[in-house]
């Protein structure tokens, strides 16, 4: 117990894959170089997503909330990111934290021939994807700050 709380006292990057269903939640090493997989949240009510990420955030000693931003191919805002940044609009009023943005196109895409890959059924557990691509959000982003 005491090496964990140890192990907390780093601070460490969230990484959200925030859907409209489900929200997939990553979370970094000690050491901000790989990305581990948490969990995968309820979305609505959204006040009890962000109560989640807000105790998540305060176990795990966050500094940096890092979402995905999904992005439409050609780069344009579309009606998902548009939700996104409504979400983080709200999340951003209880949670007081530095929120960065990494653009998420294809993720998802990723995420579900990786777990096919491992032969494991995503269709059947759809939050095997949500946290998969929020592995692979924060794990971008981690790679972009080295």
């Amino acid at each position: 117990m005491r090496e964990l709380k140890e192990q907390n006292k780093f601070k460490r990057i969230l990484g959200l894959d925030i859907g409209t269903k489900r929200i997939g939640i990553a979370i970094s090493d000690p050491l901000e170089i790989s990305a581990q997989p948490l969990k995968a949240v309820s979305r609505k009510p959204d006040l009890d997503s962000i109560n989640e990420i807000k105790k998540i955030c305060e176990e795990y000693n966050v500094f940096i909330i890092v979402a995905g931003l999904p992005k439409n191919m050609n780069g344009s805002i579309g009606f998902q990111a548009e939700d996104v940044i409504s979400y983080l609009e709200l999340l951003k009023k209880e949670i007081p934290l530095t929120i960065e943005l990494e653009d998420e196109r294809l993720t998802s895409v990723i995420a579900e021939k990786a777990l096919i890959e491992q032969n494991k059924k995503p269709s059947k557990k759809k939050e095997l994807i949500d946290i998969s691509s929020a592995i692979l959000i924060l794990q971008q982003f981690l790679n972009k700050r080295r």
